[in-house]
């Protein structure tokens, strides 16, 4: 029975950095979130692969967790995603299987057909071949970690008397999760294959509305194929920035959103009036029905507790609510609003304080009889220490 209780929490990096700092600085200050996410408890920590636009900067996330993962402690890592059609199926095999052995189980492999037009442009990969391709490559991975030997052949690839060397950490394997986000593709591929799904367009309205939709695809299609459709295993992704209050979130992203907003607004060469000002983006991204970042919450902790709400509205329940991270603010603000999120918004669905909650209830519905007692044992002790008792004022001090 799922219950809101059991979500689990993480982030999700693209990652989105502004075209103008360094890029060196900005994989390091990633690699510093991913340890200050350890401390604070979350579960998880994507990255994805992209290679090219010039904001998303990571084209390997298998070596950015490699290097994560030796900083910190418990925290899980997945690939958000590995681009299949781009990549040899026996290679990748082997270098999940490496981090999953490198991390001591820690890995989750994420999987895609890629995003970004300009990197398949630049492999010579059509993009209408994309999602064939995935299922393909994914078809022989899946058989190697499973320690099969394969033989397969494509257009693209071919596979002889191939076999992963090494064995996963886990005897049950390394989770393999695919990506969805408005058509019910990546649901068909995820049930086909009995494999978890990652909601990545969930905030924007179009993915929004199709959330339900996918996940009624995903569980018919996993039946048909003997799979089970685990509602543990689903993450949904929403961009979040919050702060004590909305004018305090407002300011702490208004210097560098404009960059952000300028790398979604060139790739679809738009100009908008709205991108004008930091004020114009901010209210366009809350109420945005097409963009990159969907409905993004700028605000507060309880703005962000009432979009998980509506989330879990909608979807009837999901496993893990995965923060969409855009570098839009400081490193100071920036590891505050994940402290506000750890603090405030997990214990929230968690239900971590109904015991100090209760017990606080308790103490001031029977103050009288409590108090009453507590006065009653200090003018005993006091009577018996004095030989007369105390005055009233002095013992309720």
């Amino acid at each position: 029975m799922w219950s809101a209780s059991s979500i689990r929490f993480g982030a999700f990096l693209a990652p989105y950095h502004p075209l103008d700092a360094d890029p060196a600085l900005q994989l390091r200050r990633d690699i510093d979130l991913m340890t200050h996410l350890d401390h604070l408890g979350f579960e998880e920590a994507w990255m994805g692969e992209h290679h090219s636009t010039g904001a998303e900067i990571v084209p390997a996330p298998d070596m950015f967790i490699a290097a994560a993962a030796e900083r910190t402690e418990r925290i899980q890592f997945g690939t958000g995603v590995t681009s299949l059609p781009y990549h040899h199926p026996l290679i990748t095999a082997d270098r999940i299987t490496q981090l999953d052995l490198q991390t001591r189980g820690r890995l989750i492999f994420g999987t895609g057909p890629g995003k970004i037009p300009l990197d398949a442009h630049m492999m010579g990969i059509n993009p209408s071949d994309q999602r064939r391709r995935q299922g393909e490559a994914l078809e022989a991975i899946l058989a190697l970690l499973r320690g099969e030997v394969v033989n397969m052949e494509t257009d693209w690839f071919t596979l002889r008397d191939a076999r992963a060397q090494l064995p996963t950490y886990r005897a049950d394997g390394i989770e393999t999760v695919t990506a969805s986000t408005i058509s019910p593709n990546g649901s068909v591929l995820a049930g086909k294959n009995g494999l978890s799904l990652l909601s990545l367009a969930a905030s924007s309205p179009s993915g929004f509305d199709a959330l339900d939709r996918n996940w009624d695809v995903y569980e018919k299609v996993s039946a048909e194929h003997g799979h089970h459709a685990d509602r543990a295993t689903w993450r949904v992704v929403n961009p979040m920035f919050i702060a004590e209050t909305r004018a305090e979130a407002e300011r702490a992203v208004s210097r560098r959103i404009g960059s952000m907003a300028s790398y979604v607004n060139r790739q679809t060469g738009q100009n908008p009036a709205w991108a004008d000002t930091p004020a114009g983006i901010i209210d366009q991204w809350r109420n945005d029905t097409l963009g990159e970042f969907g409905q993004a919450i700028i605000g507060t902790p309880e703005d962000a507790i009432a979009q998980i709400e509506r989330l879990i509205e909608k979807t009837g329940g999901f496993g893990t609510f995965l923060i969409l991270h855009v570098d839009m603010a400081s490193w100071e603000d920036t590891k505050r609003s994940y402290e506000l999120f750890a603090s405030e918004v997990v214990p929230h669905f968690r239900k971590r304080n109904v015991g100090r909650q209760a017990s606080m209830q308790f103490a001031e519905d029977n103050r009288e009889y409590l108090i009453g007692g507590l006065v009653g044992a200090i003018t005993k002790a006091h009577t018996d220490y004095y030989g007369q008792p105390a005055e009233t004022g002095a013992l309720r001090a």
